[in-house]
């Protein structure tokens, strides 16, 4: 059922996107979803596809769906996995082909219309989800075939979409009374709504916030290179001859890093932690106070103590207490990391013969110079080695002498936004895998942060394999006139970081959409492990190399990289764990308030409170305060933001099994990776795969040990 519930999330892109067979009617002709895509690969037609077509093609879906389901309900045969839960994995294909495409290119290239139109689709996708989910007919064939699971001889792959197909139907509130089931189709209407408006408002105070410099001794301390894409991005606004600094990510960090006008950057930082906190029309904070009621009443609704506990049961760690088990470990030697950083950062400000209190705006700037005197190292000596598409091609090297799979460019399909490139994929042996699409620079129509999602997933139709589209979304610090793209050693990180993800989608071979998803605290396994081959010397040296004069990069910056690779672990430890425990202190609450005490919960107050009684220190804040924290409050991960550290221990002892054997790309190694973990999808449970593959269970100490917390 997990295909079927789905609403309006980034996990929508990596849902199947089969093509449907031309239909009758008046649109027919001129709708791209209405037809075989006859393009290279069978990609979406993006330059043909309108506004227009969204919607006419959407409720045609809606349509042939609740059709395929009823023709499931009226046939006279008795239930069988292959006529009932088989059926009902297929059904939806032409809606889930749209919706592929539309909150796609809602997330990455996004504008006004495209965001009125989801919110009024909001309320009819969760009607149809709804629909099917409570259907008290569709259930009880359902049932019949699982009660009966014992004789039917289903393989491995049957019998785990069989287990998922019910579980999903029981999750989805076929078990309760009617009139409780109309109380948790407004529950789930409204929250759908709520993480949408969520969505939308941080877009906007993302977008709203400039800081405009014309004064040429403002901009004291920026690199060139920084200055340059400041003036750019003025010239584009219409303000030439100044310089503008936004709060994406390319724009602030480094703005942080490396501004020596300490007004500004208490300006732009405190920009950056109040968006959604402004009273306001996008002020998030009555958003999330309905979240966290209507989330933890639908728990209640379904039999559970809080919402934390209803999303756990699916989830590796089953429970809240092994998840703060997890984040208490690491509080501590996190905390204490941080207290040592604050330290140099204290006396890096009595360098310079100041005598103030470090603030947040701070810390960025004097961790720099902290960093320049301890190892001699700082951004701008890294960058010119990061050229963007030697980046991008060592994760295929990677990739190469892992699995043996190639990449290579093609420029005859229709891509979703001018900007993507796209790259086919193939297996060592030629054989098509799929294609990637990577889009890497900001714009105010895409969202923050990186990801990966598809425009298509793999499955089999008619026996044969259908090849996954997937796509690569970043907000890489773009290009100075002239100039190539050249990454941080962070935004480096993070390109291999999702490059892991499309290899996950890319090796995927499963017969059923219902069962191609991992448990969201293992899907940052495959993403995680390959940061763990970025900087290491051998495969430095094979792409990262001087932009002007083509040196590998020199052997000495590397021992650097290498020396100060622990350095900041307190801070960044720190300020992820806050979040995590924000997350899920909204999650664990237990009682629903009441309607009085509901109006007067403070936001703002919960998340101090949160943070203080853990004692985090007040130069750092969360890495998502709860007015942007998307991950939970938009939904995906939430009580769920925990499953990057979840999924960091595992990846830490994975990649321990390659150095074991004295080769980080030892091929059998690889090999059993890709078979028991990358393959299977949700075949198997999720510590099973892992044991698989490693042999054992994972332990906190190669975690422990990569970020300098032991």
């Amino acid at each position: 059922m997990k295909k079927i519930v789905m609403v309006a999330s980034l996990a929508i892109a990596l849902s199947a996107c089969g093509s449907s067979e031309k239909k009758s009617g008046g649109d027919s002709m001129d709708n791209p979803f209405l037809s075989e895509y006859t393009t290279p690969y069978g990609v979406p037609p993006f330059d043909k596809i309108k506004l227009e077509h969204y919607k006419p093609a959407f409720l045609l879906g809606m349509d042939e769906q609740v059709k395929e389901v009823d023709a499931i309900i009226k046939q006279t045969e008795a239930p069988t996995f292959e006529n009932t839960i088989a059926a009902l994995d297929r059904s939806g294909e032409l809606l889930m082909k749209v919706r592929t495409v539309f909150y796609g290119q809602n997330s990455a290239n996004t504008n006004d219309d495209l965001q009125a139109l989801s919110r009024e689709m909001s309320p009819l996708f969760s009607k149809h989800s709804d629909d099917i989910n409570l259907n008290s007919e569709l259930f009880s064939r359902v049932k019949a075939v699982y009660e009966n699971r014992d004789n039917l001889n289903l393989d491995k792959e049957q019998a785990k979409l069989l287990e998922e197909t019910y579980k999903g139907f029981v999750r989805g509130g076929a078990n309760l009374s009617p009139e409780k089931q109309e109380t948790l189709r407004d529950l789930n209407r409204k929250i759908a709504m709520l993480q949408l408006t969520f969505g939308q408002n941080m877009l906007k105070e993302t977008n709203a916030f400039q800081l405009v410099i014309d004064k040429e001794e403002d901009l004291s301390g920026l690199t060139d290179a920084q200055i340059a894409n400041a003036a750019q991005a003025a010239a584009k606004a219409g303000m030439e001859g100044k310089w503008l600094f936004t709060l994406h990510n390319p724009s602030i960090m480094p703005f942080l890093q490396n501004s020596a006008k300490r007004e500004l950057r208490e300006k732009i930082f405190n920009g950056y932690i109040m968006r959604g906190n402004n009273a306001n029309d996008n002020d998030n904070k009555e958003v999330v106070k309905q979240l966290v009621t209507l989330r933890l009443e639908k728990a209640k609704l379904m039999g559970y103590d809080d919402f934390a506990s209803f999303v756990l049961e699916e989830r590796m760690a089953k429970n809240e207490k092994n998840v703060y088990s997890l984040l208490d470990e690491l509080w501590t030697p996190a905390l204490n990391k941080a207290e040592e950083e604050l330290a140099d950062i204290r006396a890096e400000i009595k360098k310079e013969g100041n005598d103030f209190t470090p603030q947040g705006w701070d810390w960025r700037y004097y961790f720099e110079k902290a960093k320049k005197a301890k190892f001699d190292l700082d951004e701008s000596q890294i960058r010119p080695y990061l050229k963007l598409e030697n980046v991008y091609e060592g994760a295929f090297y990677v990739a190469n002498k892992l699995y043996g799979i190639t990449f290579t460019p093609v420029h005859n399909v229709p891509v979703p936004h001018p900007e993507a490139i796209a790259f086919e994929c193939k297996d060592k042996d030629g054989t098509h895998l799929g294609l990637l699409y990577m889009d890497f620079f900001p714009r105010p129509g895409k969202n923050g942060g990186a990801w990966c999602g598809g425009y298509r997933s793999q499955t089999y139709k008619d026996g044969k394999r259908v090849a996954p589209i997937v796509t690569i979304v970043c907000n890489f610090t773009p290009p100075a006139a002239g100039e190539p793209a050249l990454l941080s050693d962070d935004e480096a990180n993070t390109l291999f970081h999702e490059f892991g993800h499309a290899l996950h989608s890319l090796f995927r071979d499963v017969h059923y959409y219902g069962i191609a998803s991992v448990p969201r605290d293992f899907v940052e396994l495959p993403s995680q492990i390959m940061e763990h081959w970025v900087f290491e010397p051998e495969v430095l040296k094979v792409y990262a190399r001087h932009y002007q004069t083509g040196e590998v990069i020199p052997a000495e910056l590397i021992e650097k990289l290498d020396k100060s690779g622990k350095y900041g672990q307190g801070f960044a430890t720190t300020e992820y764990l806050a979040a995590s425990f924000l997350d899920m202190d909204y999650h664990v609450l237990k009682d629903l308030p009441s309607n009085q005490e509901t109006l007067n919960f403070n936001v703002v107050n919960f998340e101090a409170k949160t943070l203080a009684k853990r004692g985090l220190l007040s130069q750092i804040p969360p890495r998502y305060r709860s007015t942007y924290f998307s991950h939970t409050m938009g939904g995906g991960y939430t009580a769920g933001y925990y499953s990057y550290i979840w999924s960091e221990v595992l990846d830490s002892d994975a990649y321990e099994a390659f150095k074991e054997t004295g080769d980080i790309f030892n091929q059998e190694m690889a090999a059993k990776f890709r078979k028991y973990v990358l393959t299977p999808g949700g075949i198997d449970d999720a510590m099973t795969m892992y044991t698989n593959f490693r042999g054992k269970e994972p332990g906190t100490e190669p975690l422990l040990k990569n970020r300098g917390l032991k």
